[in-house]
């Protein structure tokens, strides 16, 4: 059976958020060896991924630049420019800020996703979002694709002051919602974020693996259960 309130994860568990990451650095390498004709599209694009999975790969930088997404990505360019031996930091902040614009177009809700908000309304299911981000681009993406009439609560780092996995992100929703955790599931596609976070404050964590992969090797997080889609919820 359902529980009384589920909350969900925003990206890539509600929208695909990622999905046309590959395409979006293709092209922003596209743009870089027009602006700059010294620059390699392909070797560009092999430097941004060693440099992306760096920069993201450090938890404090991570959670410093991820309310900032524009900036974090000038930043990538740049550093990704400057190992080509091309010291230009402004044109890594506008190919940072065409990046952006390019995964802000792609974005769109998951297959089903939409239709699985209603349903969980329709059988009496209070729906709480908790998403790490600023709060500006994720009102932004909520208010696009007219999310928030789904949620009795939305909860976003940017304003919340804490995102996840920090136990404030789940107590404040929580106590907003008025549940008590055990009769609360989270729902999302990261494990320390939406499993292991939800799990620390006796929620139960269930785990969106979108690609079907199963739990990576040596992964130290047990989900309560794992779906493919919201929709397998039903």
């Amino acid at each position: 059976m359902l529980p009384n309130v589920i909350l969900l994860d925003l990206d890539d568990t509600i929208l695909d958020d990622s999905g046309a990451r590959d395409r979006c650095w293709a092209e922003t390498c596209d743009e870089a060896a027009r602006r700059n004709p010294a620059v390699d599209a392909n070797r560009l694009r092999v430097e941004l991924e060693r440099v992306r999975e760096e920069f993201w790969s450090d938890r404090d930088r991570h959670r410093a630049w991820r309310v900032r997404l524009g900036d974090a990505y000038g930043e990538i360019v740049a550093e990704s420019l400057a190992a080509l031996g091309i010291e230009d930091r402004s044109l890594g902040v506008e190919l940072g800020a065409v990046h952006h614009e390019l995964r802000k177009a792609a974005i769109a809700p998951l297959e089903g996703a939409i239709d699985t908000l209603h349903a969980f309304r329709e059988r009496g299911v209070t729906l709480g979002l908790i998403t790490n981000g600023g709060g500006e681009g994720q009102r932004e993406k909520i208010e696009r694709f007219a999310l928030a009439a789904h949620f009795a609560y939305i909860g976003i780092e940017g304003e919340v002051g804490h995102g996840k996995p920090h136990r404030i992100a789940y107590e404040t929703a929580l106590d907003a919602l008025g549940v008590d955790p055990t009769d609360c599931w989270m729902v999302g596609d990261n494990l320390e974020w939406d499993v292991a976070g939800a799990q620390a404050v006796g929620i139960r964590g269930v785990w969106l693996d979108k690609a079907g992969r199963g739990l990576p090797a040596g992964a130290g997080v047990v989900p309560d259960a794992i779906v493919r889609s919201i929709a397998e919820l039903l």
